[in-house]
């Protein structure tokens, strides 16, 4: 995994192009059917995503109602990304597709896949242990969704870049590492906040903060190993 931020730069900028736009390079119209199928898969891990930080902010601004909707939005997406993954994953063993980058293709959708779950159990834990957020930490929370998905939405764009223009996939994920480290840096400051300054709540709830927050934080890590992952398909693609 790439983790020093000098390194991510550095290989950041490598093979960054130009930006024209071509058709998919890694699919044939034989097979264009499965690019759209792709397509879908990520406009459903976007949507979810969208829906996770409203769901978030919902809940910490106390609107039952809404967070409900949003919970039952999130199941029938992550559903529904499930199953374009393993359509997807089916057809390409099925067909032949891509046989040389098959492997790495599954694993990469697997992964995004992964962060769809993953908001999914962050809002369901919302939803079974129902942490008490104190409305001196609404702003903080909020924040902290909206940078942590932040990094797992400007993944999708690397993703589908990889299939049309995979020369152009190390700049356009610059930003995924961007708000991989401002979610540790504003997970950092709520925990910080919550055991230094707030001595009305008791240690259990601090406690139960933080573990709300890991799993908050957690969509960003995933979209980090998404995000070196494609860094390296990108360089064996362009080889």
């Amino acid at each position: 995994m790439i983790s020093d931020p000098a390194v991510q730069w550095a290989f950041l900028n490598i093979f960054a192009l130009t930006n024209t736009y071509q058709e998919m390079s890694l699919f044939t119209r034989t097979n264009r059917e499965l690019s759209i199928r792709i397509d879908e898969f990520f406009d459903t891990i976007e949507i979810g995503i969208l829906i996770f930080k409203e769901g978030i902010k919902a809940y910490v601004n106390g609107d039952g109602n809404a967070f409900q909707n949003h919970l039952s939005k999130i199941d029938d997406l992550e559903g529904k990304a499930d199953k374009l993954q393993r359509s997807i994953e089916n057809d390409m063993i099925i067909h032949s597709i891509l046989p040389q980058q098959r492997s790495e293709m599954v694993k990469l959708l697997w992964q995004l896949d992964e962060i769809m779950d993953t908001a999914k159990k962050s809002l369901m834990e919302f939803y079974v242990e129902k942490p008490h957020i104190p409305s001196s930490l609404s702003h903080e929370f909020i924040s902290l969704a909206e940078v942590s998905g932040n990094a797992a939405e400007e993944l999708v764009p690397a993703a589908r870049t990889f299939f049309r223009e995979p020369h152009l996939v190390r700049e356009k994920l610059i930003k995924v590492y961007f708000f991989e480290r401002e979610t540790d840096k504003a997970a950092f400051q709520l925990k910080k906040k919550v055991f230094h300054e707030m001595d009305d709540l008791s240690l259990a709830e601090k406690a139960h903060i933080r573990y709300i927050t890991h799993h908050i934080e957690t969509i960003s890590d995933t979209a980090q190993d998404a995000a070196d992952m494609l860094a390296s398909m990108a360089i064996r693609q362009m080889l």
